[in-house]
């Protein structure tokens, strides 16, 4: 039983890491958007969006509420987002977003990462401007035309709609988010989303081979294991 039992005790143990640590990003991320939008999320279109989000990846309604009553108290940590981007494994370009409410330890945290796989954090921009910073909003349907005529009605900026296999995917710029969002919910009333997020998505992708895509992994998990690092973009084929 012994070696059986410490392999399934590492993994239970590994497992629970990985739920902690999910359930502070989006602790932090929903006290933050609570904290400068409102608490209410019919009035804070990127909060329900979020606490949506939150219930997808199985977070406890336990640490919403906390971070929502935090939130309403109006004390609690000054979180900061920190941005940073750079040159990983392969000439990959990566951008890391944080949430910090200690900006040297987490420039230092992230820059640890890019070291210990001989790869390059640089200065901001260096590599943003090969990425569009765009709202993406996907749900059931396949009337393409009904929603643009839509969303142009509500005077919304649209980059992209796309329809494959029954999904409809709306991408306009993230300064548009919650005017797309609640045009498409005052339109459709019972809609409900699949992707609901703001990302930054690369202009072009490429794919990495053999040693550089085994560096290209350890790289991702390093970032993934500091606290701060919320999200983590690339151009990269996975």
């Amino acid at each position: 039983m012994g070696r059986a039992y410490q392999n399934r005790k590492e993994s239970m143990a590994k497992t629970s890491d990985q739920k902690a640590r999910v359930y502070s990003k989006f602790s932090k991320e929903i006290y933050m958007c609570a904290k400068n939008g409102g608490v209410e999320p019919q009035s804070n279109l990127a909060l329900a969006g979020l606490i949506e989000k939150a219930k997808k990846e199985q977070v406890p309604a336990h640490v919403i509420d906390k971070a929502l009553d935090k939130a309403k108290g109006g004390g609690g940590e000054d979180f900061a987002v920190a941005r940073y981007e750079g040159y990983g494994p392969g000439n990959s370009m990566v951008i890391v977003e944080c949430l910090t409410d200690n900006p040297n330890r987490t420039f230092g945290d992230v820059r640890g990462c890019f070291t210990k796989v001989k790869a390059k954090i640089g200065t901001q921009g260096s590599v943003s401007h090969m990425f569009d910073h765009a709202a993406i909003l996907a749900f059931h349907g396949d009337n393409e035309e009904e929603v643009l005529e839509c969303l142009l009605m509500a005077d919304v900026d649209v980059s992209d709609v796309e329809a494959e296999e029954g999904t409809l995917t709306v991408f306009v710029p993230q300064h548009e988010y919650s005017k797309a969002k609640h045009a498409l919910l005052e339109q459709f009333p019972k809609l409900s989303f699949e992707v609901d997020e703001i990302q930054f998505i690369p202009h072009i992708t490429k794919t990495l081979e053999s040693e550089d895509l085994e560096l290209f992994h350890k790289f991702i998990h390093l970032l993934e294991t500091v606290d701060d690092v919320q999200n983590i973009y690339f151009d990269i084929e996975l």
